[in-house]
C-alpha cells in the first residue's frame, strides 16, 4: 500500500517514467474554442445564402436536397430534441425540436406546418453575425448577438440570435439551442 501511495505523490513526469507504456491511447476532446464557434456562424450564414441559390437555381426540391444537408451538417437533431425558436413562427408551431420541423422552417413545403413559407427561400444575398458575447465552458459553448440579412432589395433584417453548440462523438460542433427573434419595439 505505502509503495502506491508513494507513485501518487511523485511529481507527473516521474509517475509517467514508473508506469508502463500505452501505445496508440484514444483521446476524446471536446473542448471548443472560439475560432470553432466563429466558424459554425459563418458557415450557418453561407448555408442559408446557398439553400437560397440552390432554389433560385432547381426550386424548392433543389433546395430542400440542400437544407436537408445543411441541418444534418450543423444541427443535432441526431442527438436528440433541438431547442430551436426561429424568428417567424406563430403558435401553436414556435418551436421545432424536429428536424422535419426545422426543415419546414428553412424551405416550406411540409403539410404538417402549413404556415411555413421558407426562411431560406426570400432570396437574401447576405448574412453577417455580430455577437454580443460568447461563452464557452469547455465541452460547451452559446453566443449572443445580432444576425443581419440583407434581401434582394438591399433591405436590412436584424434579429436577436442565441445559438448554444456541443461537440457530437466524432467531434463535430452541433447546434443545440438556436433562438431568434425580432429586436424589441415599443409600441
Amino acid at each position: 500500500m505505502k509503495k502506491s501511495l508513494a507513485l501518487i505523490c511523485l511529481p507527473a513526469a516521474l509517475l509517467a517514467a514508473a508506469l508502463p507504456a500505452q501505445a496508440d491511447v484514444a483521446v476524446a476532446n471536446r473542448a471548443i474554442s472560439e475560432a470553432d464557434v466563429l466558424a459554425a456562424q459563418k458557415g450557418w450564414c453561407q448555408a442559408l445564402l446557398d439553400i437560397g441559390a440552390a432554389n433560385a437555381q432547381g426550386g424548392q426540391p433543389a433546395a430542400k436536397a440542400l437544407a436537408e444537408k445543411v441541418i444534418d451538417a450543423a444541427y443535432g437533431y441526431q442527438m436528440g430534441p433541438v431547442l430551436f425558436k426561429p424568428t417567424l413562427t406563430i403558435a401553436p408551431q414556435t418551436f421545432r425540436t424536429t428536424r422535419a420541423g426545422a426543415l419546414s422552417y428553412f424551405v416550406g413545403g411540409d403539410p404538417a406546418f402549413p404556415k411555413d413559407e421558407g426562411f431560406a427561400l426570400k432570396g437574401w444575398t447576405r448574412c453577417e453575425v455580430a455577437n454580443s458575447a460568447l461563452f464557452i465552458a469547455g465541452d460547451s459553448a452559446s453566443s449572443q448577438g445580432h444576425v443581419s440579412f440583407t434581401g434582394k432589395d438591399g433591405k436590412v433584417t436584424t434579429v436577436d440570435k442565441t445559438w448554444s453548440y456541443v461537440k457530437d462523438d466524432a467531434g463535430k460542433l452541433r447546434i443545440v439551442v438556436h433562438h431568434s427573434s425580432l429586436p424589441y419595439a415599443p409600441r
